[in-house]
Parts: structure tokens; C-alpha cells; sequence
């Protein structure tokens, strides 16, 4: 099962994408994850991000797409995956697209978390709060940032599969149980 999860910052993607990595035993490929790690290992590329992240941007589709098409050729993916942070825009769903056509896969469905974006404010300072480990983007300023380029790059991506028919639309507003049985309705209805 290869899955896409759309919705925008603080959505309940990452919850969402670990009980389908349970339920299915396919990996989470969250490129913000990733990244993360890049930062992590404060190599160069690592400072590069970490410098990006803070300040809520986005990387380049280049450095994204190599990073996506190298982990997808790993063996735990041989399963599936979903990919969690990417695509972010239309011109990197068509590269993902493009390289998945080259790999011979193809995507089994694209789930949309939507959202009422006045709660999510409250979502990442909750998650700040409870986390032990703060991210340097789980703050106002930063998701106000988030918001207002997943708005303007990634929300075209819902009419993008809508329009190949992949689209699976979920209320993620319920509980976090609700969503996945939601899910989970989703993707065996066809």
C-alpha cells in the first residue's frame, strides 16, 4: 500500500500515518522526519534545513525529491509506505509522479485530514507542551508561516487527486480513533 496524507500543519498527519504503519506494516516516510534527522547530524546539508525549518520555510523539491526516491528504494519499503510532508506542490506531485512511473509503482490513495485551521494553533502549542522534545517550528509565529504556504502550495494538491480520482476526504476533527476508522472506511471503499 503506497498512501499519501494531506492536510496542513499540526492536522494529526503523523498520528494518523503511525496507525496505518501498525495496521498495514508499511513505513512512514515523513519528510519532515527526515530532515530532522539531517539536522540532527548537523552535517552541512543538516545546518542548511535547520536554518530553513526555523524559519518555517520549505526546502527545495530537488533536495526533497533525491531524498524521497533514495528512501523508497530501501527495503523496508518493499511493502509500501506513506509519504507524510510530501508532495508539498503540484510540481513535486508530478515529479512523484514521474518517479514512481520510472520505479513501475504507483500510489493506492491520497487521504486528506480536513481541518478547522483556528484549532490548530491550539494543536501545536499542545504539542509543544507535551512533548519532550520541542521542535523550533511548534510555535505561533512558525505556523501561521506553515499555514499560509500550505494554502497557497499544497491545498492545490486536493483538486490535483480529486481530478485523478484518488482523493479520500476524512473529517479529521474527531477523535484520533475516529479519524483512523474514518481511514480506514476510506481506503477499502471503492
Amino acid at each position: 500500500m503506497r498512501l499519501i496524507l494531506l492536510g496542513p500543519p499540526g492536522a494529526g498527519k503523523g498520528t494518523q500515518a503511525a496507525r496505518l504503519v501498525e495496521k498495514h506494516g508499511i513505513v512512514q516516510l515523513s519528510t519532515g522526519d527526515m530532515l530532522r534527522a539531517a539536522v540532527a547530524a548537523e552535517s552541512e546539508v543538516g545546518l542548511q534545513v535547520k536554518g530553513i525549518l526555523d524559519r518555517g520555510e520549505l526546502v527545495s523539491d530537488d533536495v526533497i525529491c533525491k531524498i524521497i526516491s533514495e528512501r523508497i528504494e530501501e527495503p523496508d519499503c518493499a511493502n509500501g509506505f506513506i509519504l507524510d510532508g510530501f508532495p508539498r506542490t503540484i510540481a513535486q506531485a508530478d515529479a512523484l509522479g514521474d518517479l514512481l512511473e520510472e520505479k513501475a509503482l504507483k500510489l493506492d490513495g491520497v487521504v486528506q485530514l480536513e481541518v478547522d485551521e483556528a484549532i490548530l494553533l491550539e494543536r501545536i502549542e499542545k504539542r509543544a507542551r507535551e512533548s519532550a522534545e520541542v521542535r523550533s517550528d511548534d510555535n505561533a509565529d512558525a505556523l501561521k508561516k506553515r499555514l499560509a504556504v500550505y494554502n497557497e502550495q499544497t491545498a492545490p494538491l486536493v483538486a490535483y487527486y480529486e481530478a485523478r480520482g484518488m482523493l479520500k476526504k476524512v473529517d479529521g476533527m474527531q477523535s484520533v480513533d475516529e479519524v483512523a476508522s474514518q481511514i480506514d472506511a476510506a481506503l477499502t471503499a471503492e
